[in-house]
């Protein structure tokens, strides 16, 4: 199981001893990433050198607010500092205003960014603000853009994952994007259950719990 889970640490309240812990944990048990706040990606790279232990971080976090080109800024300046992965919050409120062209626009010129430097791209929904027809739509938009995954939560927000939300974006999207779950997954039953319904990663800060528990 540990190489499904992107080992996360993105409070605000966050210390650099914090940060070296979560890496130091990720490295023990060989978790597929470690993720934190953008302005640890260069530290958390420079411990991760010479592993095969990736670094992710967040784009446009928590909100999705930001404009576009704040979001590539942020891209931009992730990938210099070290990042392989990025997780970016989509603009919400102009979704559910129904302009998916601006979304699209948005997934599209963050993708170009990721893949011109061999980097992931996964978009955060944040199903718990969206309908599920919205949800559908959303799977739809991201897939269509070519993102590597879709990611079903903030963690910050009214709601995490649930094995529902899982299985329908599973059901949504093409075989080439991927589904990751995180937000509220606690232990190891919760774990296989997001697997199970289709998940193919996991974002979780109860990695440690997860991959020890009997």
């Amino acid at each position: 199981m540990s190489d499904y889970i992107d080992h996360t640490l993105l409070a605000p309240t966050a210390t650099k001893a914090e940060i070296k812990q979560v890496v130091a944990a990720a490295q023990k048990y060989k978790f597929h990433a470690v993720m934190v706040n953008p302005c640890w990606v260069k530290y958390v790279h420079s411990l991760l050198t010479g592993s095969s232990i990736k670094t992710a971080t967040v784009i446009g976090f928590p909100l999705g607010a930001n404009t576009m080109t704040v979001k590539e800024l942020e891209a931009e300046n992730a990938i210099q500092n070290g990042a392989d992965e990025l997780d970016m919050v989509m603009n919400i409120g102009r979704f559910k205003s129904g302009d998916q062209a601006y979304v699209g626009d948005e997934i599209e010129r963050l993708k170009l960014i990721a893949h011109s430097q061999h980097r992931i791209l996964k978009v955060i929904i944040e199903t718990a603000l969206l309908t599920d027809e919205e949800k559908q739509a959303a799977a739809q938009l991201v897939s269509a853009k070519g993102a590597d995954f879709i990611k079903t939560s903030t963690g910050f927000s009214t709601g995490g994952a649930t094995v529902k939300d899982v299985a329908l974006l599973k059901k949504y999207v093409t075989s080439k994007t991927l589904v990751k779950a995180s937000g509220g997954i606690h232990n190891r039953q919760e774990a296989m259950a997001m697997i199970d319904s289709g998940a193919d990663r996991l974002g979780t800060s109860q990695s440690v719990a997860i991959v020890t528990e009997s």
